[in-house]
């Protein structure tokens, strides 16, 4: 009886174990959740917002590795990324402003992209800029933060910012990003001040 009640034991000890192998392997590789620590994406995501990261939004990796297996596309301009910072290695969230071959410079806040100033307009009482094809939230408190470039994105190289552009450590400060820094396209928030949300980023 002992030895049937231990070898169920250790099969039920094994399948939880395999599954919790799978799921974290599948949080890895496959989607994961993010809880944003600091305000430099306000105001399109806020302190303590939890974000759904799709982790195959731009290839596949390895599980538990940054090893990428198969690329499908590159971020682009208006993307909202999780990425390892290159300055100590923390996971940021932040916002794609460049991608390879552009030229771009930003003054007081406001982007310019292979020499074209990136609109911005007025909404509610918000200041919205056009992206790429994503149109989103800024702000421009504080002057904007520092100006920067120009400068011309190199074969594998990306400018990330956040939305708070007068209050966000991103890549003026820290410099620039690699495909390979870049973990997964957070694309809603899903929990927003003690609430469910489910807004497209």
């Amino acid at each position: 009886m002992r030895k049937i009640f231990s070898r169920r034991f250790g099969h039920e000890l094994l399948f939880l174990a395999v599954l919790l192998v799978l799921q974290f392997a599948a949080r890895s590789s496959l989607a994961d959740h993010y809880q944003v620590p600091t305000g430099s994406m306000i105001p399109s995501v806020d302190i303590g917002d939890h974000v759904i990261v799709d982790k195959l939004a731009y290839g596949v990796h390895l599980p538990f590795s940054e090893i990428e297996v198969l690329r499908f596309t590159q971020p682009r301009s208006g993307d909202v990324v999780v990425l390892t910072s290159p300055y100590n290695g923390i996971t940021l969230l932040k916002r794609v402003i460049a991608v390879p071959h552009d030229q771009v410079s930003v003054h007081q806040g406001i982007i310019s992209i292979n020499g074209v100033e990136q609109a911005m307009s007025l909404h509610n009482e918000k200041t919205e800029e056009q992206l790429g094809n994503v149109r989103h939230t800024v702000s421009l408190n504080y002057g904007g933060g520092p100006d920067y470039g120009p400068i011309t994105m190199g074969d594998d190289q990306y400018l990330v910012m956040g939305d708070n552009r007068g209050n966000s450590f991103d890549g003026r400060s820290f410099g620039l990003v690699h495909h390979a820094d870049i973990h997964g396209r957070a694309t809603h928030v899903v929990w927003h001040q003690s609430h469910f949300a489910w807004t497209q980023l």
